[in-house]
């Protein structure tokens, strides 16, 4: 059965844009751009050192704070993928932005409040008795507010903020879509890689060198100068009208199967009269792979499930058949994306900042790295990697070998992977001797760093920046091109939605790590005096998590079969082009 819906529904949105002159285009770019980079540099300004001061000014055991950050990413990392469903089916991107802003901001400040109110936070610790006054639960509640504010509003700038760019490029008629498309893209990573490191290196410095009372006010002026140039801009952006997205098709299927569930259709029916397709798709009958999906795309009774225009009566009951086979692609990744999920755990940084707190960081005899700028040598290595990968290597070898060179992105998954377990290995041992060098006749004061140079801990930083040139960049490109082109907004936001998987995940292995050691009344391996804990010992926990995960990533691949640019690649492929 054909569906025109989708087709007329595109036609009537885009038609009253086109030969409009007056909106949209590149002159939109710098206030959408500085939009996402102001709200990228405020929020990654602040996540640093926030170890640091949960521990300092809350009195927080270490398990705690970095559970309450774990926590606290994995939110700012799902709730993208809500917003991306609530602005494509409901708000639009224009006011899902806006709203993220105002909300990004009003967190911002929430934090900004805590440091400079000295009843928002508890009183010192009284060194003469060793003792701390524990927060109260106004106080959480006021810490934990700006938290999820700020986690909101990320959901809402960073979920809109690349598409809507984009609109402005496609819906204007003068300009030539595929090259300036490029040109936003390649601006919009720029800001984005520049932001981060400013966040890491100027914000991060201001809070370690000035005070928490500047380091988090700075974050609430950038923010406010990215939301008031934006609103500004309002009468110059192309606001396309919201529609039903991709993601809302997907939840629609599930459903769909599920109220079918009890409808039973033997295979010699399969005929294109009992299934529901779009208008112009070569996918007009399921595949025969998880064929329980399938019933949501049965046409059970023309005259009850279609309209007179041949559309559905009711969505949440009859899907297109290329909506089942979205979904049906969607799990297919599911195993090759989960190996990625042990990629960023590996990485997190939050015990780095504790121990180059406890070590020596000076550069030169006036200047010292913060130490929650650490972050900057895997961005760097990262950055560098795939510039020479791409300019160097790849041209290189092709010469040599006399034909072309080229890693498939499973294999630069893979290598990934192995890279993020020599980081994990690297780190154990640098732990081990910082440790073995802090605990020969030092005091263990995390304040008072041991004859140790922290630049012990770059190694590790460069080979988690190599695992993430290999494996991040790879997964992308993964998903992008294993994908039919319907769904690129998944693939967008796979990445992310793992990235919170990987937080909660952190969560747990390292609370069940601290329940598992401090058994018996002995110190835990990941205790707040890092010099009495063991996190040389936790570091080999991950790393044989890790070996693990390389394991599992080579099943997976196997069982993946041939992906992009392999023989034997499957039907995809030329459903995609079709």
């Amino acid at each position: 059965m054909e569906n025109p819906s989708s087709e007329e529904t595109n036609k009537t949105i885009k038609e009253p844009l086109l030969g409009n002159q007056s909106k949209g285009g590149f002159r939109t770019m710098p206030f959408i751009i500085a939009n996402e980079a102001f709200e990228k540099l405020a929020s990654f300004g602040l996540l640093p050192n926030m170890i640091l001061y949960l521990m300092n000014e809350y009195h927080m055991d270490m398990p705690t704070g970095s559970n309450i950050i774990f926590f606290w990413s994995a939110a700012t990392n799902f709730l993208p993928v809500i917003g991306a469903v609530i602005a494509d089916s409901s708000v639009g991107r224009f006011r899902m932005i806006g709203f993220g802003s105002i909300i990004s901001l009003m967190g911002m400040f929430i934090l900004w409040l805590t440091a400079m109110i000295p009843q928002a936070k508890p009183p010192p610790c009284d060194q003469s008795i060793s003792h701390c006054i524990s927060p109260t639960t106004s106080q959480l509640i006021l810490l934990w507010s700006s938290f999820f504010l700020m986690s909101v509003g990320a959901g809402g700038c960073r979920s809109s903020s690349m598409a809507f760019g984009a609109d402005q490029i496609v819906n204007h008629d003068k300009l030539k879509k595929n090259r300036a498309l490029e040109t936003y893209f390649s601006w919009y990573y720029v800001s984005a890689t520049v932001s981060v490191l400013v966040a890491m290196t100027c914000v991060v410095y201001i809070q370690e060198n000035i005070g928490w009372e500047v380091g988090f006010g700075v974050p609430v002026v950038l923010m406010l100068l990215s939301v008031v140039p934006f609103y500004l801009a309002s009468p110059l952006y192309i606001k396309l009208k919201p529609k039903s997205g991709l993601i809302t098709g997907i939840v629609q299927v599930i459903v769909a199967a599920y109220r079918n569930r009890h409808f039973v259709s033997s295979s010699s029916q399969r005929t294109d009269a009992l299934y529901y397709y779009k208008k112009g798709s070569t996918l007009v009958v399921p595949t025969e792979k998880l064929r329980f999906l399938n019933k949501a795309c049965i046409i059970r009774d023309p005259h009850q499930d279609l309209t007179d225009e041949g559309q559905a009566s009711n969505p949440w009951s009859l899907c297109t058949v290329e909506q089942v086979e979205e979904l049906k692609a969607l799990i297919k990744v599911i195993p090759m994306w989960s190996t990625g999920i042990m990629l960023t755990m590996a990485g997190s940084q939050t015990f780095q900042v504790l121990q180059a707190s406890s070590m020596d960081r000076h550069i030169t005899s006036t200047f010292e790295i913060p130490a929650g700028s650490f972050s900057v040598f895997l961005l760097i290595s990262l950055a560098l990697w795939i510039s020479l990968y791409d300019r160097l290597i790849l041209p290189l070898s092709s010469k040599i070998m006399k034909k072309p060179v080229r890693l498939t992105t499973k294999q630069r998954m893979g290598i990934g992977l192995f890279f993020s377990f020599l980081s994990m290995v690297v780190a154990a041992l640098v732990e081990s001797i910082r440790r073995a060098r802090a605990t020969k006749g030092h005091s263990g004061d995390l304040l008072s760093p041991i004859a140790m140079s922290a630049l012990w801990l770059v190694p590790q930083c460069c080979l988690s920046g190599l695992g993430d040139a290999f494996n991040v960049v790879g997964q992308n490109e993964f998903y992008f091109s294993e994908f039919p082109r319907s769904m690129s907004s998944i693939a967008a936001n796979l990445f992310g939605v793992g990235m919170g998987a990987a937080n909660l995940l952190s969560s747990f292995i390292m609370s069940t790590v601290n329940d598992l050691t401090r058994r018996g009344g002995r110190e835990s391996w990941v205790s707040s005096d890092i010099n009495k804990g063991h996190l040389d010992y936790y570091y080999w926990v991950l790393a044989g998590l890790s070996l693990v995960n390389i394991l599992y990533f080579v099943v997976c691949s196997w069982a993946y079969g041939p992906s992009e640019g392999e023989e034997g690649k499957g039907c995809w492929v030329e459903e995609r082009e079709g």
